[in-house]
Order: structure tokens, then C-alpha cells, then sequence
């Protein structure tokens, strides 16, 4: 889909700011909700892709000011809602009894979760799929083009490299799950993913660097023959 999150190539953000010192967490609670979404991926509620388009259904607003585990923070508590596991409406009250005092809270008494999930239910996080063999329709040293796409739903595709043209430098040894269909359960459809070098220029345009490349991932049905 296109949104705020696809920001590569965009214009009016000022300039990137690096800080040599920066901490790995500016405040606490970004390193709990790192720690939290950490052990909540490992119990197979939800997969990384439909974790990322979750992310990009953020309002703009939200999403520039939200900062990094600030996004983390909406997408885990808008899945836990949607999977029947802590409603909005629990974690609301329950952020109001924390503010006023912890040592009286107590869970709503109607809330309903559908919680622990069976085994059938679980979701596989991870998107590598080194047990599995596919055959690569592309190889190296052949030259592509990334499909112009706008879907809907979630895309890996960089709004700034679709139908642009480039050359295949390495093909990956072991496939991978194709993220713009798992996201919404729509099948794995596991397949070769192929390391694309692009020029600057091709890009960016004329006004980028003559002698500067980008590499960029991509799946297989992200491509096409030239």
C-alpha cells in the first residue's frame, strides 16, 4: 500500500541528524515495549509481515510522531484487540488504574480473552524458509524491472524503486515467504527473494551521483523479465 511509511525518496524532512552517542533506548519504556513484543513474537499470535502492515495503517500524524517502538506499541495493541486476546477497552482501563495507583487495580470483570490460542491457531513468525528448495527463475548478471504495484494491502516494494530497471547481483540460496500475501493470510507462497543493484541516477534521477548504486531485496514476483 502507499503511505507515510514508504518515505524513501520523499522531500521535506530536513536533515538526518546522527547522533555518535545515541543510547540503544532514549526512556524506559521503550526498552519494555522491545522486551514485550519480543516474547509476544515467539507465541505465534501473529507473523512479521501482518506485525509490519499493522504498522503502516497508522494516520500520518501518528506515525511521524509516534517514533520507532511507539509503532511497535500501536501494532501490538491493535493485533492483542483484533485477536480477541486484551481489548482496547482493557487496556484503556487498565493504563488509567496504573496512572492513579497500581496496587489497586484490577482487570475488568467482563473482559473475554481468547487466550492461551491452540495449536491450530498459531501463526509461524519467521519468514525464512531454509527447510524448503525452490527453483529461480532469474539469475545473476540478468537485468529486470521491478513491477510498477500499488496494492492495497501490505507490499515490500519501495514506492521509489517500482518499474525501475537494474541488474541481478546475487541470488539468495534459500527462499523465503512472499510478504505481500502472508500479511493477510493469503498464502506463504514461498519463492527465490534476488539482491537488484540500481544506479542513483536510475533512481533519483539526474541530479544524484553518477558512480553511486543501491542494492535492494526483492522477491521474485516483485519482478519481471526486460
Amino acid at each position: 500500500m502507499n503511505g507515510i511509511h514508504d518515505m524513501g525518496g520523499l522531500h521535506g524532512f530536513g536533515r538526518v541528524d546522527v547522533d555518535v552517542n545515541e543510547p540503544v533506548f532514549h526512556s524506559e519504556w521503550e526498552s519494555r515495549v522491545f522486551c514485550i513484543t519480543q516474547v509476544l513474537d515467539t507465541l505465534g499470535i501473529w507473523n512479521l509481515d501482518e506485525h509490519r502492515h499493522e504498522i503502516e495503517l497508522m494516520s500520518t500524524v501518528d506515525y511521524l510522531s509516534a517514533g520507532y517502538y511507539g509503532r511497535w506499541l500501536f501494532a501490538m495493541e491493535r493485533l492483542l484487540d483484533r485477536k480477541g486476546i486484551i481489548s482496547s477497552a482493557e487496556m484503556e482501563h487498565h493504563l488509567a488504574e496504573y496512572t492513579r495507583d497500581v496496587r489497586h487495580y484490577r482487570p475488568l470483570d467482563n473482559a473475554q480473552r481468547h487466550w492461551p490460542l491452540t495449536e491450530q491457531e498459531k501463526v509461524r513468525w519467521g519468514a525464512w524458509r531454509k527447510e524448503l528448495q525452490v527453483t529461480a527463475r532469474f539469475s545473476e548478471q540478468q537485468t529486470v524491472r521491478v513491477r510498477n504495484i500499488h496494492p492495497a494491502g501490505h507490499t515490500r516494494v519501495t514506492n521509489y524503486a517500482r518499474g525501475k530497471i537494474g541488474t541481478i547481483t546475487h541470488v539468495y540460496d534459500q527462499p523465503w515467504v512472499f510478504p505481500d500475501t502472508r500479511a493477510h493470510y493469503q498464502g506463504e507462497h514461498v519463492q527465490p527473494v534476488y539482491s537488484v543493484r540500481f544506479s542513483a541516477q536510475i533512481l533519483w534521477g539526474m541530479q544524484a551521483e553518477a558512480d553511486v548504486f543501491n542494492h535492494i531485496d526483492l522477491s521474485e514476483d516483485h519482478l519481471e523479465s526486460v
